[in-house]
Formats: structure tokens, sequence, C-alpha cells
């Protein structure tokens, strides 16, 4: 899946990141104000005067000899999302538990892959249909309807 943008939840006020597939497969992921800004200065390209915490890990890691395979959601649970990140060291895959989030802050700054189980996409899905609690229907249709033009710049 790529990052397609951010928005804010109209009616949660709190930023979404939107996950896109190449086929209809769109996963919202609704993340922190931090979280987002973090992602929306790389997709930004926006440079700091020192390294934010994202930036520092990828310092780290290259320093180390060390890659990011990928990165995948790989669950839902309880209205919460989890992650993992592979690391390549030496050929050595290690996984990484993390917040969706940060596996997605760091796949930009990286440029690896990111994946989305599709037990996930199922559950979202099934979700989707039983829950009103996240947002109403109309809120649904919006994303799972999305163009490029829908994604203009996130703002903080």
């Amino acid at each position: 899946m790529k990052i397609r943008g951010l928005m804010m939840d109209p009616v949660t006020n709190m930023p979404i990141v939107i996950l896109k597939d190449s086929g209809n497969n769109v996963l919202p992921i609704w993340v922190g104000i931090y979280e987002a800004n973090a992602i929306a200065l790389e997709i930004e390209k926006v440079s700091t005067p020192r390294p934010m915490t994202h930036d520092l890990i990828k310092t780290l890691l290259t320093g180390l000899d060390t890659g990011i395979r990928k990165v995948v959601v790989n669950e839902l649970k309880d209205d919460t999302f989890y992650a993992v990140i592979w690391l390549d060291r030496n050929g050595e895959l290690i996984s990484v538990d993390s917040r969706p989030s940060d596996a997605l802050a760091l796949a930009l700054r990286l440029d690896c892959p990111i994946y989305v189980d599709e037990s996930v996409l199922k559950s979202t899905k099934v979700t989707n249909q039983v829950s009103n609690r996240v947002t109403d229907q109309d809120l649904r249709r919006m994303l799972e309807n999305l163009n490029d033009e829908d994604l203009g710049r996130y703002k903080m």
C-alpha cells in the first residue's frame, strides 16, 4: 500500500493517515497529532533544524548497517491497529513491534514497502459495516471513494 495523504476526521477532529493499494482497498488509520506531524514532515520533505525522532532512528539504523525490509499493519484489536517493522541486518530478519504511525513514518524515510495483512482489511470492512462508533456512514463512503484531488496538503 501507499500513503495517499493525511486528512482530519470531521467527527473526531483527529488526523487520519489514508493507505490505498493499487485496487480498491483503502485503509484509514487514526493517529495522534504528533504522529501525523512526523508523517506530514516527510511527505512534504520539510527539513527541521534538529533531527526528529524518526530521523534519529533512520540515522541509527543506517549507522548499524541495518535496513527496513518492510512494515506490516498486522492486526486490528479493540479498534487499535498494530504493526511490525521488519529489520534486515546482514540477511537476518528481525521483527519489531510498532505503532502503525511510527512504522509508516519510518517507511517513508527509508523508502520501504508498506503492507496490510488481509485479515486486517477484512476485519476493517466488517467493522465498518457494524460500527458507528468512530465515524458515520457518510465519512466511510467518502474515505472509500477518495481520489487525488481529495487529498490536499495536511496542515497542522
